[in-house]
């Protein structure tokens, strides 16, 4: 069963998405302009050689999960997971089911040195020029809202504008076009977008079928360090971290628990 029956469907989610997308193409050329003029990129995932990378997210609710931290502040968070050594922040803005703001990413990628994600139900260009004139360094595209030509037509865009797309599959059907799509980073959501169900054995099985040469980010699902070394093991670069530690009161603590699980290679 899903973590939550009343949750909203996908497909609700993204029906909200296009209108949000609509409203904001009537801003899409001055969105264009401040994408090119947006501050310097830093570079993204970096993670470390011989551990998995933390990316920890700023995240207020969730469908899953309901409320998890509603005063959270994006900055103060943000800061306490670098400190605490997470590689990269990921935000989401998403405000009408996960509380965020692209206002948020902007505050966060101004606050700290670390690379920034822009988490979101990407479907159009005009949200990845928001994205660059935010700051972002990395824009998350999930493979399973679109089809293999718009999927690589908004990477494209993405590295255009000298940011990394973070392609995001669930299934093996997914992997074959999300490779076409050519990512340097690949992120495995054990999460089923669909029901809200969380299964790692699938994402562990569906991490050891991408390649060698690409990194890949393990989503969802990860609570515990327990969880980070059995991402490891099953070939994992990075994690992405939320809600375990959105909601903690010493989030630094927090992500500093998670680091230095020790990498292990995956098969090419």
């Amino acid at each position: 069963m899903p973590e939550n029956p009343r949750s909203p469907t996908l497909d609700a989610i993204l029906a909200v998405t296009r209108k949000r997308v609509e409203a904001l193409k009537q801003r899409a050329g001055e969105l264009e302009r401040a994408a090119q003029a947006g501050p310097p990129i830093r570079p993204f995932p970096g993670a470390p050689v011989t551990t998995v990378g933390v990316i920890a997210e700023v995240k207020r609710r969730s469908p899953s999960q309901g409320a998890i931290r509603e005063d959270l502040d994006p900055v103060a968070h943000a800061r306490a997971y670098v400190r605490g050594g997470a590689v990269a922040v990921s935000v989401l803005t998403d405000e009408p089911h996960f509380g965020g703001s692209i206002d948020d990413l902007r505050s966060v990628a101004a606050a700290i040195t670390a690379p920034v994600l822009r988490k979101d139900f990407v479907i159009n260009e005009v949200q990845i020029h928001e994205a660059r004139a935010a700051g972002a360094s990395a824009v998350l595209l999930i493979a399973r809202i679109m089809n293999a030509r718009q999927l690589d037509g908004l990477a494209s865009m993405v590295r255009w504008l000298d940011m990394v797309p973070l392609i995001e599959v669930h299934a093996a059907a997914e992997l074959d076009a999300a490779l076409a799509a050519g990512p340097s980073v690949l992120g495995v959501n054990a999460r089923d977008l669909d029901t809200l169900v969380v299964d790692l054995r699938g994402a562990e099985a569906l991490i050891g079928q991408v390649p060698a040469g690409i990194q890949v980010v393990a989503e969802s699902g990860v609570d515990t360090r327990a969880d980070v070394e059995r991402l490891a093991a099953a070939g994992a670069d990075l994690v992405l971290v939320g809600t375990s530690v959105a909601r903690q009161a010493n989030p630094e603590q927090a992500v500093n628990a998670l680091t230095g699980v020790t990498r292990h290679n995956r098969n090419p």
